[in-house]
């Protein structure tokens, strides 16, 4: 079949607001259709400036959470959500706060749990009107149907993916990451463009994601080294906030591939900040794929602005010598992980074949095993 004959479903938020001081329309935009209950779904740091919403009414506002969230977390907030009966939930923050924000626009009162819904296709309904507002650039999760949450018993990520979590309404207001250190903005940055390039060297790709995986990982590659070195560089944060959203409208028909099963243990394991762990395991991937997708592979370096080749050991050099430069950690070694956690990594990451099947070359655990051998 002709790959631009190929059907494709792209959800996307039922509105959509992009742009400079956008944040206070959220307020205005929900009294318009009379809604006034609201849970604000945030983090500690973002929980400080929720008035920035615009919103009439004092809400709910939950924020009892530290980096991914794991199934403790989502119990103490479907608790509050129950009691809150909100009208509206907003997922305010990053990644975390927006996934979380999506279970607690369907669990409560639907007489489904968490370990219910894991898997595609299984939630009953959307019981609030979900608003999704990114105050960083990476996830795109505010245009997506997924939830990541980590199972406390078994240290898995557990993804529940449905159309009732898309949102209803997404609000993009880059100045929202005016200011955002250094680290968290590289780390954000590096996770969006893994979902672009992910989604543009994918056994599924398809010409119509291609057209936003190319366009991200070319605004990434203008904007995210001057976006880290000013913070406070409007241009560059709102480029690496459409490089974000593109990268989540990747996910949806699409998702990631290797890279991301082979970072997830890190998160998991040992509390690596999810772009962090992309951008160590981001230069391997890349690599180890080249042969399978060599002009793909040309192309993502171009469009980074770094020599375009498919040679294995130049894709390497070349994408772990852009990650070195912004400044991010590229040793195991550094986050504590050590030879003998490795094997156990390995069986975990090659577990997740809802991504790894979209790699567009298999990975064996030995293969996984030696990637991480090689990024001690």
């Amino acid at each position: 079949m002709n790959p631009l004959s190929t059907p494709i479903d792209l959800p996307q938020p039922g509105r959509l607001i992009f742009g400079s001081a956008t944040v206070s329309q959220v307020g205005r935009l929900l009294a318009e259709r009379g809604l006034s209950r609201v849970l604000v779904v945030t983090d500690p740091f973002n929980a400080t400036r929720v008035d920035r919403l615009g919103l009439a009414v004092a809400p709910t506002v939950w924020g009892d959470f530290a980096g991914e969230p794991n199934t403790a977390d989502l119990a103490r907030l479907l608790a509050v959500a129950e009691a809150a009966d909100a009208e509206v939930v907003i997922g305010f923050g990053g990644g975390s706060a927006m996934d979380l924000a999506k279970l607690a626009a369907v669990l409560p009162g639907s007489g489904q749990r968490f370990a219910e819904v894991v898997g595609p296709d299984r939630v009953a309904r959307k019981g609030a009107f979900l608003v999704q507002v990114p105050t960083t650039a990476g996830t795109g999760s505010e245009a997506g149907i997924r939830a990541l949450v980590t199972d406390e018993a078994t240290s898995a990520k557990c993804a529940v993916q449905s159309i009732h979590l898309l949102a209803d309404l997404a609000v993009v207001d880059p100045d929202l990451a005016l200011g955002m250190p250094r680290a968290i903005t590289v780390a954000t940055g590096v996770d969006a463009l893994a979902h672009c390039v992910e989604a543009f060297t994918n056994r599924k790709a398809h010409p119509l994601i291609d057209t936003f995986a190319l366009d991200g990982i070319r605004l990434v590659g203008r904007w995210l080294a001057r976006a880290a070195d000013d913070g406070n560089d409007r241009e560059a944060r709102a480029g690496m906030a459409l490089a974000s959203l593109w990268g989540g409208y990747c996910l949806g028909p699409v998702n990631t591939a290797a890279g991301h099963a082979v970072a997830y243990p890190l998160g998991s394991r040992f509390h690596v900040p999810h772009g962090a762990a992309n951008a160590l395991i981001f230069p391997h991937v890349l690599a180890f794929n080249a042969p399978a997708v060599p002009e793909r592979t040309a192309i993502v370096l171009e469009a980074l602005g770094l020599p375009a080749s498919s040679d294995p050991v130049a894709v390497f050099d070349a994408a772990h010598r852009w990650c070195v430069d912004l400044g991010c950690e590229m040793r195991l070694s550094a986050h504590g992980v050590g030879e003998a956690d490795m094997a156990i990594m390995a069986k975990e990451a090659h577990a997740i074949r809802r991504l790894l099947d979209n790699n567009p070359r298999d990975l064996s655990e030995a293969d996984i095993l030696a990637i991480y051998r090689a990024a001690a």
